[in-house]
């Protein structure tokens, strides 16, 4: 079963160095945006105006899948 790994980038650079086995890239999706959910949702109002939350999803190569970004910011 081929291996995913999920980095995230909030404040610092976090890798992932452990990964997780999943049947295929629509698997890591999935797994993409429940755990990207609850990290969301762990910030508990750390998400600042001009600081953007990112994970972006590879393969065991490194291959990058996929890439979801938050930023949040103030209207002018």
């Amino acid at each position: 079963m081929p291996r995913y790994f999920f980095h995230v980038t909030h404040e610092r650079h976090e890798p992932d160095l452990e990964g997780e086995e999943l049947p295929d890239k629509h698997a890591a999706w999935h797994e993409a945006t429940v755990t990207g959910g609850q990290i969301l949702q762990s910030l508990d109002g750390k998400l600042t105006p001009d600081r953007g939350w990112r994970m972006e999803v590879v393969d065991e190569f490194q291959n990058t899948l996929y890439v979801l970004h938050i930023h949040a910011e103030m209207p002018k």
